[in-house]
């Protein structure tokens, strides 16, 4: 972790007055605060979930810590309302993200962050964002929200949304939520009403912008979030339309999980003398994870699938695939099998990939099966394994895949798939772990061509314009298979013994 600081400038465009204590004077005025009003994006009612469904629930390692008391460091800063939300939640101690971001941020800096998935990063701007709306108080006027925060996907969306809602609940702020894929009546109904927190994916930002539904001169904060991934995702032009309806004197906040020189032109072009912010990639997380790695014939992965996920039957898996078409096979694949499954990606109607994502949190389904950019931002606290079915094309992808799991303060598993064409794949994740991936050789579907093989990754793997919905490899991608049909290898058999083969 490191930490860049600047010297402190003004508070551009408006100040927050403070006590001799570092809260808002305002902050007496608590009892009078009531619930914020929020978006109801989920167009699918919630179901109960029936006693059946009991068995598909995770059994995590590790028990989140509760806790009932006064949040510590930075929280403590916070005005009581906020502390009181943070409480609820069972959080006492504030992650290294938001120790080094909040006390900035409260500040009104510009900020550049990075941090990998699961570290607390959307606390860390939404609470501080939270408190400084707070502390000027004011009727958000039709269609013109105080704050901006961009994400690149709708699920990603969705959660921030959350955590506003979680976090502001004692606060008299409102926000709502609009991304593509579903109709945009209610949308517009609540922008008419005013909100101070609009959460937005581009491409309906600028489609309500166009229509007149939406204003940006009234902006205080932006926020962009997942940056790498709206510049997989061609986001970056849609991104400067909306900068040149912003005004100039704001607070920009600028999340990634990498920051490559590219990405580090990008973002100077937004924010004004900022701090800097970055966590490591490979801390904490990645200590948490117990992760191996499976070579199998690309005939063999399904069956494979099956015999894996028979021996976790008390645990919630999330499987990614680089195709659309192949995480639905999969899906289906996994049903048949007698294992509850349900698939996301970018072909999923709006409604379908809420209902998908909501009866995964619920245990409804053991497993869930998505492309790279449908599970972007996904935010599950109790998954137990993430599953590579395919490898991703970048190495970087496999941490922020496997960041899935561990979360919470619990151990997680990884477990990847390796055929013969994939080989190339595990070798780059393995330089940028800087070690080997364990191999776990003892299955029934062993395959000995894919691990002594030494061919590159075809091509036209992953390259599928169409196949995750990005405009690169797009994180869900398609794959082209060129090899050979592979058999099984001659241990393929070898362990009948009885013993569990796949250990937690």
């Amino acid at each position: 972790m490191k930490v860049n600081e600047y010297a402190p400038r003004a508070r551009r465009g408006r100040s927050v007055s403070k006590s001799s204590n570092g809260k808002s004077r305002n902050s007496s005025n608590s009892n009078s605060r009531f619930e914020s009003r929020e978006s109801r994006f989920d167009s699918e009612p919630r179901q109960s979930r029936s006693q059946s469904d009991s068995q598909f629930e995770s059994q995590p390692q590790k028990q989140k810590p509760e806790y009932t008391g006064r949040p510590r460091g930075v929280f403590g800063t916070l005005v009581p309302e906020l502390q009181k939300a943070v409480a609820a939640q069972g959080y006492s101690d504030p992650t290294p993200i938001q120790t080094e971001c909040i006390p900035h941020l409260l500040d009104g800096r510009d900020l550049l962050g990075s941090a990998q998935t699961g570290t607390g990063k959307t606390a860390a701007f939404t609470l501080p964002l939270l408190q400084q709306l707070d502390s000027e108080p004011r009727r958000p006027k039709k269609g013109c929200p105080r704050a901006l925060i961009l994400a690149p996907t709708r699920e990603l969306a969705a959660q921030i949304g959350d955590s506003l809602s979680t976090y502001g609940r004692f606060l008299r702020l409102s926000h709502t939520v609009i991304f593509g894929g579903v109709n945009q009546f209610r949308q517009v109904n609540a922008l008419k009403r005013g909100v101070d927190i609009l959460v937005a994916t581009p491409g309906r930002l600028l489609d309500l912008m166009q229509q007149g539904h939406i204003h940006l001169h009234e902006v205080e904060i932006f926020v962009l979030d997942e940056v790498d991934r709206m510049l997989d995702m061609g986001f970056i032009p849609d991104i400067k339309r909306v900068l040149g309806k912003l005004p100039c004197e704001r607070q920009t906040l600028f999340f990634s999980a990498t920051m490559p020189p590219k990405m580090e032109e990008l973002a100077q072009t937004m924010v004004r003398n900022p701090v800097r912010v970055a966590i490591a990639p490979d801390e904490p997380t990645l200590k948490s994870i117990t992760q191996k790695v499976l070579f199998v014939g690309q005939p063999d992965k399904s069956a494979l699938l099956v015999s894996l996920l028979n021996e976790l039957p008390a645990s919630k898996v999330l499987i990614f695939t680089q195709m659309k078409h192949a995480a639905n096979k999969v899906a289906k694949t996994m049903e048949q099998a007698g294992i509850r499954s349900t698939a996301i990606h970018g072909n999923k109607t709006q409604a379908a990939r809420t209902r998908a994502l909501d009866g995964f949190k619920r245990g409804r389904f053991q497993v869930l099966v998505a492309t790279d950019v449908a599970a972007r931002g996904l935010d599950v606290d109790d998954i137990t394994h993430v599953i590579n079915y395919d490898l991703p094309m970048e190495a970087e992808t496999y941490v922020h895949r496997i960041g899935r799991t561990a979360r919470a303060g619990m151990d997680g598993n990884a477990i990847s798939f390796c055929s013969a064409e994939d080989r190339a794949l595990l070798r780059d994740i393995e330089r940028l772990l800087g070690q080997p991936v364990p191999a776990e050789m003892e299955h029934p579907f062993h395959c000995e061509r894919a691990y002594h093989s030494s061919q590159p990754a075809p091509k036209n793997f992953g390259r599928n314009r169409n196949g995750g919905g990005g405009r690169r490899n797009g994180g869900g991608g398609g794959h082209g298979r060129g090899g050979r049909p592979q058999g099984r290898g001659r241990n393929s058999h070898q362990n009948s013994r009885g013993r569990s083969r796949f250990r937690r």
